[in-house]
């Protein structure tokens, strides 16, 4: 999250947007068994949460002291569903309202858009990820398959790796399509050692405009790099 932020300062983009599940809350995962929730607490996963986006911000922090001219970027937090594990907890457990709430993620001076919320800048449309109106299920298949379902330019976490489509319309105009899920030093064991091997980092969009931009990569391998 520091080199994260260290690049921020260096390329200084108009908006940093993060696409969510950044709060895992392993404490609240119905999919593990028992034993593996034993002995994690909600508390700690916010507080881990927490302290993370604290080391992506300290960098633009530290550069802004004295300066009159500050980065200021426009900030963006999408709910992921592992976010959503939380509140769904509470609608579980009513006698919780109150302890704990959005608030409770400590997003101060981000905006934040809840779970499936979209919103758009320039004609990209983003959200952690995109549903059937008529199921509500994810759409499946690849950011091609999802480009033709959305019918817009769209950015999406969500999944893990990296995954691009371009459509070119009839009237000269480009839509793109973006699953960028995965940017974590570790490796999941549930992907089996064939998927193990995937994107992990942050992506640019330079030069947006009316629908597409021109596309950076900046792995987590480059990040250490450069900025660790």
């Amino acid at each position: 999250m520091t080199w994260i932020g260290r690049c921020a300062v260096d390329l200084k983009p108009d908006f940093i947007i993060h696409l969510g599940d950044h709060f895992d809350m392993p404490s609240l995962n119905t999919w593990s068994k028992s034993i593996e929730v034993e002995g994690k607490r909600v508390i700690e996963d916010l507080e881990s949460g927490k302290k993370s986006l604290a080391k992506l911000l300290a960098p633009i922090d530290d550069y802004n002291k004295g300066k009159k001219n500050k980065f200021l970027p426009g900030k963006h937090f999408l709910m992921g569903n592992h976010e959503e594990r939380l509140f769904r907890y509470i609608k579980e457990n009513p006698c919780l309202e109150g302890v704990f709430s959005e608030q409770s993620f400590g997003l101060d001076g981000w905006s934040v858009h809840k779970f499936l919320e979209t919103f758009q800048i320039k004609g990209i449309w983003f959200s952690h990820y995109f549903v059937n109106p008529n199921s509500s299920r994810p759409w499946a298949g690849t950011a091609h398959s999802k480009l033709k379902n959305i019918g817009l330019s769209f950015v999406m976490g969500h999944q893990q790796g990296l995954d691009l489509a371009v459509r070119a319309l009839p009237n000269g105009k480009q839509q793109r399509g973006l699953v960028a899920g995965s940017c974590y030093l570790h490796r999941e064991n549930y992907r089996t050692p064939q998927g193990k091997e995937s994107f992990q980092g942050i992506i640019i969009l330079n030069d947006v405009r009316d629908s597409t931009y021109d596309l950076m990569e900046l792995s987590l391998r480059y990040l250490k790099r450069k900025f660790g």
